[in-house]
């Protein structure tokens, strides 16, 4: 399901899947991923609207910031439940 994504999307993807994987992930890199993958929308309200298959999440903007680790678990459900695998 994964064959559409870049190597750095690939990578991060990965990342986020990983269960030994405990954050320090950048923003940048995993918003472009979602992009990717699904849609991310901007809110007036300092908030992120995901959507990944049938999955809406919305966020506070991390900005620059590394994500938590409460928002890996969120996105690697989201995104598995949408088809991808690390393996992919």
């Amino acid at each position: 399901m994964s064959e559409h994504l870049n190597n750095h999307h690939r990578n991060t993807l990965e990342e986020l899947l990983d269960h030994q994987h405990t954050g320090n992930m950048h923003w940048r890199e995993v918003r472009s991923l979602l992009e990717a993958v699904g849609t991310v929308e901007d809110a007036h309200n300092g908030k992120v609207k995901i959507h990944v298959g049938d999955t809406m999440l919305s966020i506070q903007d991390p900005g620059h910031h590394n994500i938590d680790k409460q928002l890996v678990v969120d996105l690697r459900k989201a995104l598995t439940e949408a088809g991808y695998s690390a393996e992919a």
